[in-house]
């Protein structure tokens, strides 16, 4: 049994999310202890706990100290099987990362997997955007294997502090090749996606967060396409993502909207990260 200290480096989820993962891949067992070390509140949260039983569903194998709150687990995968899975989140947990666990061991599976959320969040903090993982994470991947990785379809946007995402995701096994991304190229456009929920379209919060990225990035004259969307949520809240579609790469900047910060403002920053 492989051995891991989940306090090293950042001492956040990552840890647990990749060894787990890579341990049904190798077909190796694992104990990962000191769990989130580095965090405020060490040990599993519901996002951590849902991750690991799924991949857990995935494989029919053996997992003890799955708990909430808990600093350590050992693991020990059997052979992928191509089923469906449910996952139920009746918190605002991160369906992002919960998707970072499943998706690398899907890949190997013996055919689709479909995952299906009923809760959680689509767009929350400390977790990537569920655009950043469909338009950067999937199209980075996808880059390995000159096809398509996956569909997902999102039916609900859930944001802090309610959840309520629906969403569905069909992963296709293929096999995995080296990639070189040394070189990015030149760039081709960069897509502003910002979207927020029904509760704050008359304030135009959408809208609002593009102007603020043109603020910054209308001096370059680069070629921007723009998207704004409004969804039907059960927490108000707003995303943004700003992605560059460059000769052979992507890269994107994610960021969320938050009480006492304006959109424009919001927009202004995720500008400034996209550009550093």
């Amino acid at each position: 049994m492989i051995e891991l200290d989940g306090s090293k480096y950042e001492g956040g989820g990552a840890i647990l999310r990749v060894a787990t993962a890579l341990s049904i891949v190798t077909q190796k067992s694992c104990h990962v202890f000191d769990i989130r070390r580095g965090r405020p509140k060490p040990g599993l949260m519901t996002q951590h706990l849902l991750g690991i039983r799924a991949l857990n569903e995935l494989c029919q194998g053996e997992l003890k100290g799955d708990e909430l709150g808990s600093e350590e687990i050992w693991f020990s995968p059997k052979k992928i099987q191509a089923k469906d899975i449910q996952v139920k989140i009746e918190t605002a947990g991160s369906i992002s990362l919960i998707l970072q666990s499943l998706i690398l061991p899907c890949l190997f599976a013996p055919s689709p997997v479909k995952v299906s959320f009923r809760g959680g969040a689509t767009d929350t903090f400390f977790s990537p955007t569920i655009d950043y993982f469909r338009y950067v994470f999937l199209r980075i991947l996808e880059k390995m294997i000159q096809k398509k990785v996956a569909d997902i379809k999102i039916k609900k946007r859930g944001f802090y502090p309610e959840g309520g995402a629906e969403v569905e995701m069909k992963i296709y096994p293929t096999k995995l090749n080296p990639l070189n991304l040394t070189e990015r190229g030149s760039l081709k456009k960069i897509t502003i996606i910002s979207g927020a929920s029904e509760f704050l379209k008359e304030k135009k919060v959408a809208e609002r967060q593009v102007a603020g990225v043109k603020e910054v990035l209308g001096k370059f004259k680069l070629p921007i396409e723009e998207r704004l969307e409004y969804y039907k949520t059960q927490s108000p809240g707003s995303q943004i993502n700003l992605v560059g579609h460059f000769e052979n790469t992507t890269i994107g900047v994610d960021n969320l909207g938050k009480l006492g910060k304006s959109a424009e403002e919001v927009g202004r920053e995720t500008a400034k990260n996209f550009i550093q």
